[in-house]
């Protein structure tokens, strides 16, 4: 069951102040949904960060930053990017519209080294590119719509489909006249 709770209570030690006064979701399906909806309000496409498994995720709204924690760590493969990316079991950043900065717990393979992600903007005149950066400062651009979220990559993946099967049938047509 999915819960959201608002925190403000700090512990003795003073462990995270970073997460007072945030709203608090649990459960895999409401975690996933509020991902999803923040991603969106933010103006990143929904497959930019395809976490899975999630188990707890919080926004301060006041001060921008989120976490997202998963079960565990979660490698995902971006065909339209051609790049590997690995999540740690917790991702954090400080949230604003059209960026997302000082990211943790987010890694790129590049040639054969995992370099540290620290940064995400949305980049170009209709913004529909996003610029990633790296905690060196050297960083990528990709097309936005190299990052559809899994309901929009079903739907191209139903489209090319048709398209395959379309001529075909056309084909099939003019050799039975």
């Amino acid at each position: 069951m999915a819960s959201l709770t608002v925190s403000t209570a700090t512990s003795a030690a003073g462990v995270d102040k970073q997460r007072e006064g945030a709203e608090i979701i649990t459960g895999a399906e409401a975690c996933f949904a509020h991902s999803k909806q923040m991603l969106t309000a933010l103006g990143f496409p929904g497959g930019v960060m395809p976490l899975r498994g999630l188990e707890e995720c919080g926004w301060v709204r006041d001060t921008g930053f989120v976490w997202m924690r998963q079960k565990a760590p979660y490698e995902h493969y971006f065909r339209g990017t051609g790049t590997r990316v690995r999540y740690d079991a917790e991702v954090t950043a400080y949230v604003e519209e059209g960026r997302m900065k000082r990211m943790t717990g987010v890694r790129s393979k590049q040639v054969m080294l995992w370099v540290p992600i620290v940064e995400m903007s949305l980049d170009g005149d209709k913004r529909d590119k996003i610029y990633f950066k790296s905690n060196v400062g050297i960083g990528r651009s990709f097309p936005a719509a190299a990052f559809p979220d899994d309901d929009e990559e079903e739907e191209g993946k139903e489209k090319e489909k048709a398209k395959e099967e379309k001529p075909a049938a056309d084909d099939g047509a003019a050799v039975s006249k």
